[in-house]
């Protein structure tokens, strides 16, 4: 029997950077927030509170704080609104941005479409932080769409130009189906395709491993919208698929045919907690 980690799993440079910029200042002896959890897992922002770092939790906690003299906030890796970003600035901190670049490169490129008269719409989860940043940093009006189902709902207005953008983590196949459906009604949209290679390497990476795995673990926070995504390609490959947080919430159930465990994780999950559970599926069940 085997245990084998999916090829791509674990932080993304996105992910990585973000939190290396948090930690990096730790000890700068200046008072550091960060604007938002820094990424979407708990055990990863638990450890930033017990090195003295907090958490500014949205814009409402924002209106009703005041800032130490020569603070330094962080902004988390899915981005900001602009209205956030101007608060923030207006309340006199040091701002380090680190959003994530390719979640920048969507927020330039949302700016960029409006200018050419196009309405953005995008592919994604419309209460996810990084959705919102980017609906934030548009002027007109936004459509976004959970799903393929939302997306046939869509009836586009006359004389209006459309630019189709994703969320740099929806699910590819998903965001293709949604492509094809706007392509086949002949609506007048330009479609750039902004989920990013590191969730395209994932997923696929997921779908291979799964598809020979007899049963799948996949690691990430509850929160995390692409281990959210990269579960549900496993559970369509192989049918005993376990969504976990941390080495707690594991209990597998495995037959007695089992020869090959496969283990995933999202782009936010740190590689100890990947190889504590890697260390323990292959220590207990092996």
């Amino acid at each position: 029997m085997e245990v084998k980690l999916a090829k791509y799993a674990g932080f993304c440079f996105g992910v990585k950077r973000a939190v290396d910029t948090v930690y990096e200042r730790v000890d700068s002896g200046r008072r550091i927030y960060t604007y938002g959890p820094i990424v979407h897992n708990e055990e990863v922002v638990k450890d930033m509170e017990a090195q003295g770092v907090s958490v500014i939790k949205n814009e409402e906690a924002l209106d009703d704080f005041n800032p130490e003299p020569d603070s330094l906030v962080v902004i988390r890796a899915h981005g900001v609104t602009k209205r956030e970003y101007d608060k923030l600035t207006a309340k006199g901190f040091e701002i380090i941005d680190a959003t994530c670049p390719f979640v920048k490169k969507i927020h330039n490129i949302a700016i960029e479409q409006e200018t050419l008269g196009r309405q953005v719409l995008i592919a994604g989860d419309p209460e996810h932080p990084e959705i919102k940043g980017i609906v934030g940093w548009c002027n007109g009006p936004v459509k976004v769409f959970r799903n393929y189902e939302d997306a046939e709902k869509f009836v586009p207005e006359k004389g209006i130009n459309y630019v189709l953008l994703a969320q740099t983590t929806f699910q590819v196949k998903k965001f293709k189906e949604i492509v094809d459906l706007f392509a086949n009604k002949e609506y007048n949209i330009y479609v750039v395709n902004t989920i990013c290679n590191a969730t395209e390497e994932r997923q696929r990476s997921a779908a291979e491993l799964s598809q020979e795995a007899d049963a799948m673990i996949v690691i990430g926070s509850n929160g995390s919208s692409n281990t959210r995504k990269l579960y549900e390609i496993c559970r369509e490959r192989c049918e005993n698929t376990y969504y976990i947080q941390t080495l707690d919430d594991l209990h597998l159930v495995l037959p007695n045919t089992t020869k090959l465990v496969g283990i995933t994780a999202g782009a936010s999950t740190p590689q100890n907690i990947i190889e504590e559970v890697q260390n323990n599926v292959r220590g207990t069940y092996f």
